[in-house]
């Protein structure tokens, strides 16, 4: 790039002065043209509502999980009533017994009697 030829900011198109590699004349304008490609982006509000409420799942049975246990058990309301949502994860497990565990990525649960779940961490590899 010669010294005539001025850059410009990729979301309002003003000159931008600085570094060689900057793209954008501030905060803003980065956010903005990064918000702008997100939902222009491949994903349709649909998709992105499902994503969030996995992610928000799985924040949920990180949460109840305390870091030094592997498992431990929940009953059905306690889970609704932190928002969790049983529509929705990301793969199911099936150990030898037959039992189906349900995971939304690293966190799963698996339905007991009762109304009552046992929330599970996969195990590291």
């Amino acid at each position: 790039m010669t010294t005539l030829e001025t850059k410009k900011c990729l979301s309002c198109g003003k000159s931008i002065k600085g570094r060689t590699d900057k793209k954008f004349c501030d905060d803003y304008c980065r956010n903005n043209y990064n918000n702008q490609q997100k939902s222009k982006g491949s994903h349709s509000p649909y998709v992105r509502g499902i994503m969030n409420t996995l992610i928000k799942n799985r924040k949920i049975l990180e949460k109840l999980l305390p870091q030094e246990k592997q498992t431990m058990n929940y009953i059905y309301e306690k889970l609704v009533q932190e928002g969790f949502v049983f529509k929705y994860h990301t793969h199911t497990y099936t150990n030898k017994q037959g039992e189906i565990y349900y995971f939304c990525f690293d966190y799963g649960y698996k339905q007991l009697d009762n109304n009552w779940y046992m929330l599970v961490r996969r195990k590291e590899e």
